[in-house]
């Protein structure tokens, strides 16, 4: 048998190895592509050894894929199969999906529903534009939520020194459009409150203007709709509507959310 000592090593190898395990998938999932070996434990920071064993158990697993010379790594289909059964089995997904699709055609242009995931956003559903001119977007995108207008919705239901925990002082800029200063940011998310909605002035996307309220599920908000409209397309009279539209959208996605 062994020790209570060797028991309680063991079951924190395991748990160290689950942690590898997921933080590997999730750089897979940041880093689109094929990655050397050598890359990824640059990136990751563990042994060669231990690593290159991981990746071969994830390779026969099918959660990891390797390229024609069997030497570069990226995520597998088995990652597809999970993330689709989450978004499949969301409730939310699936009791917004009339208003998506309402708002879409009241509209004309991209809608997303995305959820907060610590200090990003997700995006479950999306619903494109039939215009020409368009942004592409995809389920399961992930963006930092401050420069994004449903993310900083989602930020504003959170109090000032919960942001202050969540965010360094300093943001990443994404555009030349992207708040770099977390107190300026705080501004902009007390007047998000007074407004009931949040605008994201190409923040993120160049040429792309966002606009975004929280659906009020549950406090802090949790998930967030948002409409996409390149500038070039948006007169005052659109943005009103744009505006009018989401209200109404928050409105219905309310209703449709009481139970969750």
């Amino acid at each position: 048998m062994s020790s209570p000592t060797n028991s309680a090593l063991g079951g924190g190898a395991q748990v160290k190895s689950a942690v590898r395990t997921v933080e590997l998938l999730e750089y897979f999932a940041g880093n689109t592509g094929m990655h050397s070996l050598a890359e990824v434990q640059e990136q990751t920071g563990y042994p060669k050894s231990s690593l290159y064993m991981l990746l071969r158990t994830l390779v026969e697993l099918g959660w990891v894929e390797t390229d024609a010379t069997g030497t570069r790594y990226g995520i597998g289909v088995r990652a597809l199969l999970v993330g689709s059964s989450y978004i499949d089995g969301d409730e939310v997904v699936a009791a917004s999906r009339p208003t998506l699709d309402r708002l879409a055609e009241d509209t004309g242009e991209t809608i997303h529903l995305a959820r907060l995931d610590g200090t990003n956003v997700v995006y479950l559903a999306t619903r494109q534009s039939q215009h020409s001119l368009r942004p592409f977007t995809r389920i399961g995108r992930r963006l930092p939520a401050y420069c994004t207008s449903h993310g900083k919705a989602l930020l504003a239901t959170h109090p000032d020194e919960r942001i202050r925990q969540l965010l360094p002082a300093e943001l990443e800029p994404l555009t030349e459009h992207t708040h770099t200063d977390r107190e300026k940011l705080i501004e902009e998310l007390h007047e998000i409150r007074e407004r009931g909605y949040a605008i994201d002035r190409e923040e993120n996307t160049l040429g792309l203007r966002c606009f975004g309220i929280a659906i009020p599920y549950r406090t802090p908000a949790r998930d967030a709709v948002s409409v996409s409209v390149p500038i070039a397309r948006l007169t005052p009279g659109r943005e009103q509507m744009i505006r009018d539209a989401l209200f109404d959208a928050r409105d219905r996605l309310t209703l449709a959310t009481r139970h969750l």
